[in-house]
């Protein structure tokens, strides 16, 4: 167990400018697929840029750049095609908007989603000042419940009720997470990086968020609540212990994830209530090499599905 320091208790270091990675570039990630059995291309030369390689219908190689800072995408296009992927389709998913993709002949495949990233410099006053007014009243309402948070290096454990409780609700709301395996993979390859934090009413667990720290920053990986933990608004309890704990460990980012407010509007009130700031991604690209730049004027035609959508505080 770790006890919970409170992030005002040192002195802040400076922060310079770091830069902060998503978790499908980071090694921590890179490691885990690694142990999986896939082999990654790691190009050193665009600051550790991870390219995967995945084969479709059994006969298709695809190479996928994905949640990668893209600042000189005429290089990173070179790169792999200096690494062996001359003929291979590229699926490129920028962190941020990356126009120049269409000069270079990429064709826009789906306009850009938002994710919702918490900055974690500000002391905890200040965290808690950032809270929506509705998220932070569930907060004093879960810490006057007498609950208790724990939190813990996540159990090696396929078995963890945590993480079948997550695949039964994948299965009942039709969406898809990383498979059990994969979050496995992680915590055996990247030891005290997985976080557990669990509330407790009594000894009953009643909610729970999984973490996955990586480099500076940390990305919000599954959560559950039972119907009680609902009722005592413990999921917002385990998201402020966990952002404290993130800060005092001098973690300059939480990733919350996607956005949607159409299928998931509970869900992006949560994430935008901590005090996140809407990010845009710079969407879904499809890079074929042998034509190059002459699929340029068809990409040019299509801008507007490549221009980031405003997305209200849902």
């Amino acid at each position: 167990m770790f006890d919970f320091m409170p992030a005002d208790v040192r002195p802040r270091p400076i922060q310079r400018s770091v830069p902060i990675h998503a978790l499908a570039q980071s090694q921590e990630f890179t490691r885990a697929v690694q142990l999986r059995g896939q082999k990654p291309l790691v190009l050193d030369q665009l600051g550790d840029t991870v390219v995967m390689q995945q084969r479709f219908w059994g006969r298709i190689d695809v190479a996928m750049v994905n949640r990668a800072q893209i600042t000189k995408p005429l290089r990173l296009l070179e790169l792999l095609q200096e690494n062996g992927l001359r003929r291979t389709p590229v699926i490129l998913s920028p962190q941020s908007p990356t126009p120049d993709l269409a000069k270079l002949g990429a064709v826009p495949l789906i306009s850009p989603a938002q994710v919702a990233q918490l900055g974690l410099t500000t002391s905890k006053s200040e965290r808690r000042a950032a809270l929506h007014q509705k998220w932070r009243n569930r907060l004093n309402h879960a810490e006057s419940q007498n609950l208790q948070v724990k939190c813990k290096n996540m159990p090696l454990d396929p078995d963890h009720w945590l993480l079948q409780a997550d695949a039964k609700q994948q299965g009942q709301r039709g969406y898809r997470n990383w498979p059990i395996d994969l979050t496995l993979a992680y915590v055996h390859e990247n030891p005290g990086k997985a976080k557990l934090f669990q509330a407790f009413e009594g000894r009953e667990v009643i909610a729970a968020v999984l973490i996955l720290c990586h480099g500076n920053s940390a990305t919000y990986h599954i959560s559950h609540s039972t119907d009680r933990g609902r009722s005592l608004s413990a999921h917002n309890l385990l998201m402020w212990k966990a952002m404290n704990w993130l800060a005092a460990q001098d973690y300059l980012q939480l990733d919350l994830g996607l956005i949607n407010t159409e299928d998931a509007a509970g869900l992006a009130r949560f994430k935008l209530g901590t005090g996140a700031k809407l990010h845009s991604l710079g969407g879904t690209w499809a890079y074929w090499p042998p034509m190059g730049r002459l699929l340029g004027p068809l990409a040019a035609l299509d801008r507007r599905l490549m221009t980031p959508r405003k997305t209200g505080q849902a």
